[in-house]
């Protein structure tokens, strides 16, 4: 079994040799932002390793990773013996075969299995995945609802979405990205892999409420034990506080459904079960 913080600590290493991540993944950039970042990107990966890692049936579970990316989360599955495909449309998808030459040392990388391909043109075939997993990925899906539609299609009875976003009620990222993209919320851009024009949320964040509603109009539920909010410190506040320590007290506030808990953390984890 590989721990998170083991995975970050190779992943670190990793970044000396493929440079081309470093504009993404910026742990090797400003000191003062260290910290900050690692705890996010920890906070995050504990939650796929409380999901899908530490459950009983976790070598017989299939998984599909809709966006993966760079594909950190799959080979983070991989290192810890779980099976996952990934689907991507990012420019760096022919990054990954580097990256699984380097992860292979770590672990059996053939467990991660990728390929370049928009889920609305390759629908997966009916009742083929136990798990969803959407990081940084459903807020740029349209038009959402036929991608709801062919998540519940594509799972098996109970089968579940697990959800890693930004938190779409977040006051500082809202000022953000309208001063970023005003009100155009989606957005076609041209794929050149593809040679096709395609609809993309742009940075479409959306609060619990609104993903909830979403949810239930297309045939789940949000599982509300398993909402978790993260990152409620800024930069600065890790200047003058232990990075453990800090950790501990957003967890506490995250707690309380109050103002504090919807408007000033910037990420959001849930989970939606598809109804019987």
């Amino acid at each position: 079994m590989m721990s998170p913080e083991q995975f970050f600590e190779l992943m670190l290493k990793e970044l000396e040799v493929n440079t081309e991540m470093q504009p993404y993944y910026k742990f090797l950039g400003k000191k003062s932002s260290w910290h900050f970042r690692r705890n996010y990107f920890l906070q995050r990966l504990r939650y796929i390793k409380q999901q899908l890692v530490d459950s009983n049936n976790r070598a017989n579970v299939s998984i599909w990773d809709c966006g993966c990316g760079y594909g950190t989360t799959c080979l983070y599955l991989a290192m810890n013996g779980i099976k996952t495909h990934g689907t991507t449309l990012e420019f760096y998808y022919d990054t990954i075969q580097k990256r699984k030459e380097y992860w292979s040392k770590y672990g059996d990388t053939s467990l991660f299995t990728c390929t370049y391909e928009n889920l609305f043109d390759n629908r997966p075939a009916p009742a083929s995945y136990d798990w969803i997993i959407v990081q940084d990925t459903l807020h740029h899906l349209e038009p959402i609802d036929e991608a709801l539609e062919i998540f519940g299609s594509c799972l098996k009875k109970g089968g579940k979405v697990l959800s890693i976003e930004e938190n779409g009620n977040n006051i500082i990222q809202r000022i953000k990205l309208y001063k970023y993209r005003g009100n155009k919320r989606i957005i076609t851009i041209w794929d050149e892999k593809l040679k096709k024009d395609i609809l993309i949320g742009n940075e479409n964040i959306r609060s619990l409420d609104s993903w909830e509603r979403l949810f239930e109009k297309n045939g789940f539920h949000v599982n509300e034990d398993s909402v978790q909010y993260v990152r409620y410190y800024l930069p600065v506040h890790y200047r003058f506080s232990d990075p453990e320590k800090l950790l501990e007290k957003e967890a506490q506030i995250q707690k309380d459904k109050g103002l504090r808990r919807e408007y000033f953390f910037f990420g959001l984890n849930f989970i939606a079960e598809k109804k019987a």
